[in-house]
C-alpha cells in the first residue's frame, strides 16, 4: 500500500502539471490567434470592422449539390445582413476566385450580391480519401484538423460554418479561434447504417471480403467504427448551430451528435422555379424515349447499376417494337479519380453492347443541363441512403417521371405522394429498376403527365426561397 501511494500520489501530481501546462498552452494559442482576426479585413467607411463569416468548402468548385448550399447560403446572408464579409476556405487552387464565381453562376445561376474572398489552402491532399489505404475514415478527419489549422492561421473569422461534412474542424475554430460555430450535414461521416453493414459482415462500405469473411477481423473494424463514432459524436456537439439536409440525415445525426435543442432540418435548395419555368405538355413525339441521369461521378452515386439495368430493359426488350431508348448520364468530374471512373462505366457500356444507346455530359452548362431534363421521360437515380438527392428534385420539377432508390431522402422526403396523389417511383436493384422503367414507359402519355404535374406541385417546398427562410431562422443565434 506504501508503495502504491508513493507511485500514485507524484503520477498524479505530474498529470495534473501536464494538464496546467496543455491548458495554458491552448489559452495562449487561443489569444495568440485572437489577435491575428484584423489582419484579412479591414474597417469600412464607417470605421466599424464587418462581421467576418467563413464557410469550410475544400471542393467548392465541384459543381455538385452541396456547392449549390453553399452558393445559396452566401446569397441569403449577403442579403439579409449588411455588415458582414464573406470567407471561402478552398483548395481548388488550380483556379481564380473570379472564376469560381463566374462557375457557380453558370452551372447554378446563382448570382452573389457581393464579393466573396477565398483563402487558398495548399494541403487539401491531408483530406482526400486515396492518402489512406486503411483507416480511412479517421484519416480524412484527422486530416481535416489539420487543413482546418491551416485555414485558421491564414484567416479568423467571428463565425464558423463547416458547409462540407468536416466535423473534425468544429472544436478546432471554437476553441481555439474563439468563433461561433455552425455545420450543415449533408452527410454523415458514420451512420448507424454503417455500423450495421459491418455487424453483418456485408461487403459494401469497403467492406473488403477478407474482412467479412473473418469474425476477428469484422469485431476489429466494428470496434474501430464505434470508436470513431464516439469521438464523430463529440466533435460534431460542439457546434452552435446543426443544419441537416433531409429527415433521413436528421435521425442519424441525433442519434450520434444528441444535440436536438439546436439541430434543425433545412432543406437545400433546389432551383425548381427555372425548371418549373419549362412548359409542361403531353408527350408528342414517339421516335425516341430518353432517360436522363443527373448527379456527379462519384462511386456512391453507383452510375454501374443505372448501366446493367438500362441494358437489361433493351436486352429483353420490354417494350416490343415501341420507339428506341437513350440514356444520357450528366455530371461533374471533380478530379482524376472521377475521369477514371467515367472511362470505366464506358468500357462498362462497351462490355454490355449499349454504347451506342449512353451518352455522357460532363459539366455542362446549366443551360444544356435545363434541355436534357425539359426533353427527358424517365428522370433515373440510384444512389443507396442518398442524404437527400437534389438531383431527384430537379428531375420532378422539370417534368419527368422520377425513379429514385427506395432509401433515404428520396424514400422519405422527395418521391413521397402530394395530396394523396403519386409522384413518382422507388426501385432497389437491377430487376426492380429494369421492370419499373418499362412500366413507366408502357404507361399513357396522359397518365405519365398526370404523376409528372403531381410531382412539380411536391417540390414548391425545396425551392430557394424556404431554404432562405429556414436557413437564416436556423443561423440566427450565430449572429446574435
Amino acid at each position: 500500500f506504501r508503495l502504491l501511494c508513493s507511485l500514485l500520489i507524484p503520477a498524479l501530481f505530474l498529470s495534473g502539471i501536464l494538464c496546467v501546462c496543455l491548458v495554458v498552452l491552448l489559452w495562449g494559442i487561443r489569444l495568440w490567434i485572437q489577435q491575428r482576426k484584423n489582419q484579412l479585413i479591414s474597417a469600412g467607411k464607417d470605421g466599424k470592422r464587418p462581421l467576418l463569416v467563413a464557410f469550410f468548402h475544400p471542393y467548392c468548385n465541384a459543381g455538385g449539390g452541396g456547392e449549390r448550399v453553399l452558393w445559396c447560403a452566401i446569397r441569403t446572408l449577403q442579403k439579409k445582413y449588411r455588415n458582414i464579409a464573406c470567407v471561402v476556405y478552398t483548395g481548388d487552387r488550380d483556379t481564380t476566385g473570379e472564376e469560381i464565381v463566374e462557375g457557380a453562376f453558370r452551372r447554378f445561376n446563382i448570382k452573389l450580391t457581393h464579393p466573396v474572398k477565398f483563402v487558398f489552402l495548399e494541403n487539401r491532399y491531408l483530406v482526400e480519401a486515396s492518402l489512406y489505404p486503411h483507416f480511412t475514415l479517421l484519416g480524412q478527419s484527422l486530416g481535416s484538423v489539420f487543413l482546418g489549422w491551416e485555414a485558421l492561421l491564414k484567416c479568423v473569422p467571428d463565425i464558423y460554418i463547416d458547409s462540407m461534412g468536416y466535423a473534425f474542424t468544429l472544436p478546432l475554430f471554437k476553441y481555439l479561434g474563439g468563433c461561433c460555430v455552425g455545420c450543415y450535414v449533408h452527410y454523415p461521416t458514420i451512420s448507424t447504417d454503417m455500423l450495421s453493414v459491418v455487424r453483418n459482415q456485408d461487403t459494401r462500405f469497403n467492406n473488403a471480403a477478407f474482412i467479412t469473411n473473418s469474425p476477428l477481423f469484422s469485431k476489429f473494424k466494428l470496434a474501430y467504427y464505434y470508436f470513431f463514432a464516439l469521438l464523430y459524436g463529440l466533435v460534431g456537439s460542439c457546434s452552435d448551430v446543426i443544419m441537416v439536409n433531409s429527415s433521413w440525415t436528421l435521425n442519424h445525426i441525433l442519434s450520434l451528435w444528441r444535440a436536438g435543442a439546436c439541430t434543425s432540418v433545412v432543406y437545400p435548395p433546389c432551383d425548381v422555379q427555372t425548371f418549373l419555368d419549362i412548359p409542361l405538355e403531353e408527350e408528342k413525339s414517339t421516335t425516341e424515349y430518353t432517360i436522363v441521369s443527373v448527379s456527379q461521378f462519384r462511386p456512391e452515386k453507383d452510375h454501374p447499376l443505372q448501366i446493367r439495368a438500362f441494358a437489361k430493359l433493351l436486352k429483353e426488350k420490354r417494350l416490343g417494337q415501341q420507339p428506341s431508348l437513350k440514356l444520357i448520364l450528366i455530371g461533374g468530374c471533380r478530379n482524376q479519380q472521377d475521369e477514371e471512373r467515367v472511362n470505366n462505366l464506358k468500357r462498362l457500356c462497351e462490355d454490355l453492347g449499349v454504347s451506342n444507346d449512353v451518352t455522357f455530359r460532363i459539366n455542362v452548362p446549366f443551360e444544356e443541363l435545363k434541355r436534357h431534363l425539359a426533353e427527358a421521360t424517365i428522370g433515373l437515380h440510384t444512389m443507396w441512403n442518398e442524404h437527400f438527392g437534389i438531383g431527384v428534385v430537379e428531375c420532378m420539377a422539370a417534368g419527368t417521371v422520377i425513379l429514385a432508390h427506395n432509401s433515404g431522402g428520396p424514400k422519405l422526403d422527395i418521391v413521397v405522394p402530394y395530396e394523396g396523389h403519386i409522384t413518382g417511383f422507388l426501385a432497389e436493384n437491377e430487376d426492380n429498376y429494369a421492370d419499373m422503367m418499362a412500366y413507366i414507359l408502357t404507361l399513357s402519355p396522359e397518365k405519365r403527365l398526370e404523376i409528372r404535374e403531381n410531382a412539380r406541385r411536391s417540390v414548391h417546398r425545396f425551392s430557394d426561397q424556404h431554404f432562405e427562410e429556414t436557413f437564416l431562422l436556423s443561423v440566427e443565434p450565430l449572429f446574435k
